[in-house]
């Protein structure tokens, strides 16, 4: 006989982990993992959070700092400087980064394609400096 009971529609991958990226953004300051649960609505083991959290810290997303018996987390960098890491890391698993640097390159938009190269001019600016 089949279990009748409705579950929750799965999250897709990654989904969870950005939830729990925007309860931490929320935050005022450091949060612990039982403030994270409460904010995404309780429906959510506390050891997903946990398990989740320390995904997240070995990603570099977050960051922890021991108080008493537990762990405050707190993000490693706003939701621009994520998706520069995650970029990041799929250039470094390449083999040939010319080659993937060269089709993002000619797959931007010209108004992307624009800023690019204007933030490349700053960059290179700033070093001279």
């Amino acid at each position: 006989m089949t279990d009748q009971r409705q579950r929750p529609p799965r999250r897709g991958q990654g989904e969870l982990e950005a939830q729990i990226l925007s309860a931490l953004r929320a935050a005022e300051g450091p949060a612990t993992a039982g403030w994270v649960q409460e904010r995404l609505g309780g429906d959510l083991a506390y050891t997903t959070v946990i398990t989740i959290l320390t995904r997240l810290l070995a990603k570099g997303a977050v960051t922890r700092e021991r108080v008493g018996r537990s762990f405050v987390w707190t993000p490693a960098s706003d939701e621009a400087g994520l998706a520069a890491r995650r970029m990041r890391r799929v250039l470094d698993g390449e083999r040939d980064r010319e080659a993937v640097l060269a089709s993002f390159v000619t797959s931007l938009e010209p108004n992307d394609e624009r800023l690019l190269r204007e933030l490349l001019a700053h960059s290179e600016a700033q070093r001279e400096d």
